[in-house]
């Protein structure tokens, strides 16, 4: 029988949710390798009201976060799911409840840069219905970034 998934909403100040980016930061300074730095200065947690941690067995496994990004659009930041949580939903649970929070908050969708070589997370987005978009921001010109956007139903 597969353990039940349970989610918190949170704010940046959550100390599951701070180890959990933690583990993320770690990941992605192997796979970002010298890009890491310039990722990471996007990527700071203060003011992040709106972060999520998934549980399973009551351990943490699983984060993430929205910010509003512009009045209509608020941008998913911070998913990760510890390697012992993965292939079992959780990423998508995540991200369905971002999707949701952000709806009740009155925003129209959500947009999202990640890394070309993490593979796992554009086939994350690919398959939640996130359309390709041109890299915005910070991210415009840059290489390896790639940028999804979903407009909530």
């Amino acid at each position: 029988m597969n353990a039940m998934i349970t989610i918190t909403r949170t704010t940046s100040d959550n100390l599951d949710f701070i180890n959990l980016v933690a583990a993320l930061d770690k990941e992605l300074a192997i796979i970002d390798g010298d890009d890491h730095a310039f990722y990471s200065q996007y990527n700071k947690l203060d003011k992040i009201q709106h972060a999520i941690v998934a549980y399973k067995d009551e351990l943490p496994v699983g984060c993430g976060a929205i910010k509003q990004f512009d009045s209509n659009s608020m941008e998913v930041k911070r998913m990760f799911v510890n390697p012992n949580g993965r292939n079992m939903g959780v990423a998508t649970t995540i991200l369905k409840d971002l999707e949701n929070w952000a709806k009740e908050l009155g925003y129209k969708k959500c947009l999202l840069e990640t890394g070309k070589r993490q593979e796992d997370a554009v086939a994350l987005y690919t398959k939640n219905a996130y359309d390709l978009i041109p890299n915005y921001g910070q991210y415009e010109g840059v290489e390896n970034s790639v940028c999804f956007e979903k407009v909530l139903g």
